[in-house]
């Protein structure tokens, strides 16, 4: 029988915990990334449990073997398997901030939501600028040829179709068309609100 969290502890240590959601190439690494180094935040990612069990199986990280095992598991196990992971990863972890990056439906973050200290961000960005990034970041094994038909292609992948709808559930919704300097300055007036 699978173990449900509980929901009396969390007092124990007020954490801001900030789930990330956005489109593919968004922006959600870099705000991750930009909490780390100026907050000292720690990052965790739903793709990270996806990624470990591609390489222990020798499989590779394409977008779309990371959007066929989420699938597969959630099936098998429950819409809500990897959000009671990131729950407890969350829960346990000792840092004062925590992000939750790549939040891709609403079942995603069932239990955060409970939790009074948990803001979803949304990050928004254009379609041209999101393709031309993922390009040079070149994350997964695909990225690199990726054509932009291929990358609009993507965003009909079961993972990226929930994703639009969240904007509905954010706290902020952050736009990342500029430069870092835009994108970080929201962050941390996010932050600097939460964090008083």
């Amino acid at each position: 029988m699978p173990h449900v969290p509980c929901f009396m502890f969390y007092d124990e240590m007020a954490k801001l915990i900030l789930g990330i959601t956005g489109e593919i190439a968004s922006g959600k690494g870099t705000i991750a990334k930009h909490t780390a180094a100026e907050y000292g935040a720690n990052t965790r990612r739903f793709s990270t449990i996806l990624r470990d069990l591609l390489d222990r199986v020798y499989v590779q990280q394409t977008r779309e073997n990371i959007a066929n095992i989420s699938t597969a598991l959630r099936k098998t196990f429950g819409e809500d398997l990897l959000a009671k992971a990131m729950y407890h990863d969350t829960q346990n972890d000792q840092h004062e901030i925590v992000v939750v990056d790549g939040v891709r439906r609403l079942a995603d973050i069932t239990f955060l939501l409970e939790l009074p200290h948990f803001k979803l961000i949304y990050v928004e960005a254009d379609m041209q600028i999101r393709y031309e990034r993922i390009i040079k970041r070149g994350e997964n094994t695909d990225d690199l040829s990726k054509t932009f038909e291929e990358f609009k292609r993507d965003h009909e992948l079961e993972t990226e179709l929930q994703i639009k709808d969240l904007k509905n559930y954010a706290n902020y919704i952050i736009n990342n068309d500029g430069v870092y300097a835009d994108l970080y300055k929201q962050v941390d007036e996010i932050i600097k609100e939460n964090m008083q």
